[in-house]
């Protein structure tokens, strides 16, 4: 009686142990499960066949929106074909009808035309504390975007001979853009703009360089500015005191929707 009680209780540790090397076993497989990388993950089954299809950018996408645009598409549909095609603005997509309609889901929120706005410089120069002179300069910039203004001349600067044995030597000569330079790059937001602003003011001076009698001597002013703004109300970016003189500018700017 004693034997058979022990070989039940044997038997019961046996399958107890069994038992619980099998709840581990499952438990080490699922923890491997989710950690795996996703894409060494097998492949869940995919439903219905391919199709193809062609997804048209409605706004006047650069390069680079265009590109990040296919990235997104890419990383949220990692088994569908994606192409695009610059020429036609355009995106080919081969995959389930599941994967083609999310497709143009992604598509339809986050291809949006840029906003583009109106910038007015207004330029006011004193002398003294009186106001000599305005000047107002209009620059269009697309939200993500930027845009250059030069206003002035080019001036020659020798920076070098050429003996080639001629009578007569043959001179190297640059130009330097001398007068006034803006660049504007905007960034739009929900509750206003970012504008980042760089704006140069060069002038020949009327005395000589003494480094070589051509050599001209120019001043330069330079204002950079990274400042917040609210769509039709104007702020001031800073002043600038001209090189050589009792001038002083003030420089303002204001934004307006365009479209």
């Amino acid at each position: 009686m004693t034997l058979h009680c022990d070989e039940t209780k044997d038997r019961m540790m046996s399958f107890t142990r069994m038992l619980a090397l099998l709840i581990l076993t499952l438990v080490a497989q699922s923890a491997i499960a989710q950690t795996q990388d996703p894409e060494t993950r097998p492949a869940e089954a995919r439903t219905g066949p391919e199709k193809y299809q062609t997804l048209y950018l409605t706004s006047q996408a650069e390069q680079r929106d265009a590109n990040d645009i296919v990235s997104d598409l890419r990383n949220m549909l990692p088994r569908a074909k994606l192409y695009y095609v610059s020429s036609q603005n355009a995106i080919s997509v081969r995959g389930t009808p599941d994967e083609i309609a999310l497709a143009q889901k992604i598509l339809s929120d986050v291809d949006r035309t840029r906003k583009t706005y109106r910038l007015t410089y207004t330029i006011r120069e004193t002398d003294g504390g009186r106001q000599i002179g305005t000047q107002q300069f209009t620059l269009v910039v697309a939200s993500g975007g930027k845009t250059t203004f030069k206003q002035g001349s080019k001036v020659p600067v020798v920076t070098g001979v050429i003996n080639d044995g001629t009578p007569s030597a043959n001179s190297q000569v640059q130009y330097l853009d001398v007068g006034l330079n803006i660049d504007a790059a905007l960034d739009a937001y929900s509750d206003g703009l970012k504008l980042k602003t760089k704006v140069e003011q060069s002038s020949v001076a009327d005395e000589k360089s003494g480094v070589g009698a051509q050599d001209p001597v120019v001043r330069q002013t330079t204002l950079e500015a990274m400042s917040t703004m609210i769509q039709g109300k104007p702020i001031v970016l800073g002043s600038l005191d001209i090189s050589g003189s009792t001038r002083r500018q003030e420089i303002e700017v204001v934004s307006e929707l365009v479209r």
